[in-house]
């Protein structure tokens, strides 16, 4: 059977469960709409929050940039992995115990204030589609690769598919999805790894592999072989690293602090059955994230290693197929600057931007590049980085059935995600704006029908997001965070945390935090992205790692304005008190 066929069928197949659970899972009520009626096994719960949690960023995009990147891509690692550890600590069993549907229900319900619950979920919303136009994006590129459409066209068969079962399921259809999506998703994510260690090392645990020996008699370390090979083509060697230490400490407390004031991932903890479980699951869901995490360095160093192997000097006519496959989804290119035919691998950039691809083909049969080339580059070839997990089972010349798993583990990475934040959007709308605020008299029927339609919104607007993109599937993440830093993280923790913070200081410190790290980042990536480089910056920190400055002026501004304004009431300091306190350890037992 043809490798194509192959995927139709894996993809197909996979479809048809997402779709089966939802339909059979399909939400009654508003509490299992929102957090799946509460009553979810920890387990399940875990693997679910890993799924959740494990987006296209984490499947697709995120080894690609370690790839590229070497050393400075580990701080979406250390990033990542270190803020989910503390959302789990610091956070979950907290909200849990308080018991509401939302991160809004939170703020608005701690700092007694209708207010604070409306910017609460100005902030969520703006979090959410940031982080979900990476979600489609990464949609539209498997689709586009996988069953040969143009991205635009698979960003809109995505759409539909999350909209099946995200609007019929809710919270509980998305539960059990996304069970079916983690186990697809790791799967496909580590039988690749397991190939391709193999194959470089003689080691199958990539793990491992990353630290032994290339297995071609050279007697070199996997790192060693690529940094002599990277400095041989002009490039930094791939253990150096080129960010500055502030900018490396920022993006990766910005990814820590971001996550844990990530909305879609703070909702799965309401849908356990109670406190000691949002911790239990917690835990699951670190093993269950740690499979996929401390795989995707040696995915990068390999997948590096076989792009290099497999492009450089290689005859045009020669190419292989993956190369051809790529180049006409538009996602890799090549120019021939010196008129030898082949391909010349380098540092520095082949074309002026990406490459935008004309009908025609050249003289060596390559698709024309209309845009024109970077002559003072000896590099011919152009790789969007958001491809590499996806080819390298092409790259490696991998079975057809495991390039079929990998189309179907990048897809269940980005709908499941997706599907996560688009709730977490229509429950703002239809349960914090709409039930909380302005209509507190709407019917549950209402307000299911209200969160379906917000839900239905959500989709269109990030659909839109994923075919016009503000940058790479895991910068546009990393951006999302970096929000949520500045603005949610703040707030929740001195909810938790500080007896003294009111309503006055956690508002002005939102749209504080909020406002400065949103500008800061559309200054530099959307209006003036010609003056991003690190003499531009503040301090030297990057858009990426923002956010830790918005939260530190969150905070500031917070318990500034609290000193000046009245003490919350006593009710709220009982409410704190209760949070705080486990239950059974109110009172000590005498013996």
């Amino acid at each position: 059977m043809d490798t194509q066929t192959l995927i139709y069928i894996f993809v197909g197949l996979s479809f048809a469960l997402y779709i089966g659970i939802a339909i059979w899972s399909r939400a009654g009520s508003t509490s299992e709409f929102y957090v799946a009626g509460g009553g979810v096994n920890p387990v399940v719960n875990g693997m679910a929050t890993a799924a959740d949690w494990m987006s296209a960023a984490s499947f697709i995009s995120m080894a690609g940039l370690i790839a590229f990147l070497g050393y400075d891509g580990s701080v979406y690692l250390m990033g990542w992995t270190g803020g989910y550890v503390m959302l789990a600590l610091l956070l979950a069993p907290y909200l849990r115990k308080f018991g509401e549907f939302t991160v809004p229900d939170f703020i608005g319900t701690r700092y007694y204030s209708k207010a604070a619950r409306v910017v609460a979920v100005i902030c969520l919303i703006f979090i959410s589609f940031t982080y979900i136009a990476g979600q489609m994006r990464g949609v539209g590129i498997v689709f586009s690769r996988f069953l040969d459409v143009p991205i635009t066209l698979g960003v809109i068969i995505g759409m539909g598919i999350v909209f099946i079962y995200a609007v019929l399921g809710g919270m509980k259809g998305i539960t059990y999805t996304q069970v079916a999506q983690y186990c697809v998703l790791i799967f496909a994510y580590m039988v690749p790894a397991f190939f391709l260690s193999f194959m470089i090392t003689g080691n199958p645990i990539p793990q491992l592999g990353l630290g032994s020996q290339v297995s071609d008699g050279s007697g070199l370390y996997v790192l060693e072989k690529l940094n002599l090979v990277l400095l041989d083509l002009g490039f930094a060697q791939y253990t150096d690293g080129s960010k500055s230490m502030i900018d490396v400490f920022c993006i990766t407390l910005a990814l820590m602090v971001g996550t844990a004031g990530l909305p879609h991932v703070i909702v799965r903890f309401f849908t356990v059955p109670k406190a000691s479980d949002a911790r239990r699951s917690a835990g699951w869901a670190l093993i269950f994230i740690a499979l996929l995490y401390t795989t995707a360095g040696p995915v990068g160093a390999f997948a590096r290693l076989n792009f290099v192997d497999s492009v450089n000097e290689t005859e045009y006519s020669q190419a292989p197929d993956w190369f051809r496959n790529w180049e006409s989804n538009d996602l890799i290119a090549w120019t021939d600057k010196n008129g030898d035919g082949a391909m010349q691998y380098r540092a520095g950039d082949a074309f002026e931007g990406a490459p935008v691809f004309a009908k025609e083909t050249g003289a060596s049969g390559e698709r024309i590049v209309t845009n024109p080339p970077t002559v003072t580059s000896e590099n011919e070839v152009y790789v969007d980085r958001d491809i590499m997990v996806l080819a390298n089972p092409e790259i490696g010349n991998l079975p057809g059935w495991v390039i079929a798993l990998v189309a179907a583990g990048g897809l269940a990475a980005a709908l499941s995600t997706a599907a996560g934040l688009l709730l977490v959007i229509s429950s703002s709308v239809s349960h914090d704006l709409l039930k909380s605020t302005f209509k507190p008299d709407i019917s549950e029927k209402g307000e299911l029908l209200a969160a379906r339609i917000a839900a239905t919104a959500a989709i269109v607007v990030a659909g839109y997001l994923g075919i016009y993109p503000p940058g790479w599937v895991a910068q546009v993440v990393a951006f999302a965070f970096g929000l949520a830093a500045a603005s949610l993280f703040p707030a929740i923790f001195m909810g938790i945390f500080s007896k003294r913070m009111n309503k006055q200081g956690a508002i002005a410190g939102m749209v504080a935090g909020l406002g400065f790290t949103f500008l800061y980042i559309a200054y530099f990536k959307l209006w003036e992205p010609a003056a991003s480089t690190p003499e531009n910056w503040w301090f030297g920190i990057s858009p990426e790692g923002i956010g830790v400055i918005g939260m530190l002026l969150n905070f500031a501004v917070a318990i500034a304005v609290a000193r000046m304004t009245e003490a919350p009431p006593q009710r709220i300091n009982a409410l704190v008190e209760n949070i705080r306190v486990p239950r059974g350890a109110e009172a000590p037992h005498m013996h």
